[in-house]
């Protein structure tokens, strides 16, 4: 199960997600930057209650991601907890995960599969 709380500060949108990030949870995804007007800039997201995610949840934070860009927005992703962060660095064969600069690997890994992706 997973839960998602999409926020709007002037030029930001913060989508904030708890849970399990697998299988077809995306939906909230589809829905967080419906309603992003003109004038916004920047979506961050923020992990820090996503403890858990599968190939399927890193493809559907990667399809948020790409969305996002398409709308010419910056992307900044904070929060990577343990579990998401080894996944990324495992699927993007970049070491760091779990140490502490992990989290910054995590981003070079996740930068990497999105352009990928693209």
């Amino acid at each position: 199960m997973i839960t998602t709380d999409v926020q709007y500060c002037g030029r930001s949108v913060l989508v904030s997600i708890d849970g399990r990030l697998e299988g077809n949870a995306g939906r909230a995804f589809e829905l967080a930057l419906d309603d992003v007007s003109p004038d916004v800039r920047v979506l961050m997201v923020d992990l820090h209650g996503m403890a858990f995610m599968d190939g399927d949840g890193l493809l559907q934070l990667l399809e948020l991601h790409r969305r996002a860009e398409g709308l010419g927005l910056r992307v900044l992703i904070v929060g990577w907890q343990p579990q998401p962060q080894q996944l990324v660095a495992d699927m993007a064969g970049i070491p760091g995960a779990g140490s502490a600069p992990g989290e910054r690997f995590t981003l070079a890994g996740f930068r990497l599969l999105a352009e990928e992706r693209a």
